[in-house]
């Protein structure tokens, strides 16, 4: 984990630096592909994912190497082939994961947060689940255990194959020739991230599109079928930990409130969206019936509330790369405390987004949490070792969060929504 921690050091400002380049090449062309909102949730959920990941907040069934102990066929030195071997396998699982996803009701609710997005954009990329607790991948890298691909060269791929995904989240680039028939390009993904009924569930690949042209599954990006991007069911909310478990909470729902015991049971296991008919029939749920009309989630927001959600991104980003930066020295008792109060934090702001009434409370709490910890231990998990102002800073930062709450809770909250409606 401390290793993972180590590499988002650097991971992290080079893909916000990314979304930035994105957000100035749209002004500049005129064709701006962000709205403020929008990037913040999104960039926030990331914040999430990543401090969930580096926690290790998650339980595997089973992990490669124990497989790769047991089903290895093969030994393979430590050669291109190896790499070459590992690399397929970890895409086509991906491929598999993916297509899992989207097909199983029950695996839909780790994935509905990285299409939850109105917008398409690079941002939208960062949009990763903190619902997937439990661990199954490794089974998908069977085939890889039965050729003796080292656990050592899967540990150092996976990563690298899971940030080579980010690049295609845009519409700035067009398709690309000869590359379209070998790897996921933008305009491929385009299409997957589509709510279109030609689109739907289709280019589930993740480096290559050779899965999704072998398994029937490949749609081209058609000039007169613009794509339009979300999800059937809106999250209409910006808090990325609300959306996380949207899906799930609908299947508990539908599960309690069905009188037929094996719908109770199959429920979870059923297609994406499926639902019992009495609880179809009894509690029915919107959808979006025109992709090319309908009301986008935009509540009202203030410049001085846009510039205050940013303001939270980036201090909470900050937060964030402190614990890595410290991660040994703070121990793992306090990495969960500390990831807590980015958690909370996140929540916190973007419910205030929301313009919820509850948010003010939320940050209230928040803040005298964190001005009793440093009360009591004269510190902000060793920041004063870095900076001898450090948790001077930390204390002004809640200051101004419980102000800022407060502020936007209850002297320019308006619950009053902005209608946006696709072209």
């Amino acid at each position: 984990m401390e290793t993972y921690a180590n590499a988002l050091l650097y991971a992290i400002p080079f893909f916000i630096g990314l979304v930035l380049l994105e957000i100035g090449y749209g002004y500049l062309v005129k064709d701006q592909k962000h709205n403020v909102m929008d990037t913040v949730s999104s960039l926030s959920s990331g914040l999430t994912n990543i401090v969930k990941d580096s926690l290790g907040l998650v339980l595997v069934l089973v992990g490669y190497p124990f497989l790769l102990k047991y089903l290895a066929l093969f030994t393979i030195e430590s050669t291109w082939l190896v790499w070459l071997l590992a690399f397929l396998c970890i895409d086509f699982a991906g491929y598999w994961n993916h297509r899992l996803s989207h097909h199983v009701n029950i695996f839909w609710n780790q994935h509905v947060i990285h299409h939850s997005s109105e917008e398409f954009n690079l941002a939208c990329a960062l949009r990763q689940s903190i619902s997937n607790v439990i661990g199954y991948f490794a089974l998908l890298l069977i085939p890889a255990a039965l050729l003796g691909v080292p656990n050592e060269v899967i540990a150092i791929l996976a990563p690298i194959h899971l940030f080579a995904q980010f690049w295609y989240h845009t519409q700035h680039i067009g398709k690309m020739g000869w590359l379209e028939y070998v790897i996921v390009t933008p305009s491929q993904h385009r299409v997957h991230h589509a709510i279109n009924p030609e689109y739907i569930d289709k280019n589930l690949g993740q480096i290559l599109c050779i899965w999704d042209r072998m398994f029937g599954t490949f749609q081209e990006e058609l000039d007169d079928v613009p794509p339009q991007y979300g999800v059937l069911k809106p999250a209409a909310t910006w808090n990325p930990i609300i959306i996380n478990f949207q899906h799930v909470w609908r299947l508990m729902k539908d599960a309690w409130r069905t009188k037929n015991w094996k719908d109770k049971l199959r429920i979870w296991f059923m297609p994406t969206g499926w639902r019992p008919n009495d609880v179809n029939e009894k509690y029915p749920i919107s959808k979006i019936e025109n992709v090319y009309a309908f009301n986008k989630y935009k509540p009202l927001a203030s410049p001085s509330l846009k510039g205050y959600a940013i303001f939270q991104l980036l201090f909470n980003t900050g937060l964030m790369l402190f614990m890595f930066y410290n991660y040994s020295e703070i121990g793992f008792n306090n990495l969960l405390l500390f990831g807590a109060f980015v958690f909370v934090g996140i929540y916190g702001y973007t419910s205030l987004m929301d313009r919820k009434r509850h948010a003010f409370w939320i940050e209230f709490v928040r803040s005298v949490m964190g001005f009793l910890l440093i009360w009591f231990t004269g510190d902000w998990f060793g920041i004063n070792a870095y900076w001898k102002w450090g948790s001077t800073a930390i204390l002004f930062y809640f200051g101004i969060t419980v102000f800022g709450g407060w502020y936007f809770t209850f002297l320019e909250n308006s619950t009053k929504p902005e209608v946006n409606v696709t072209a």
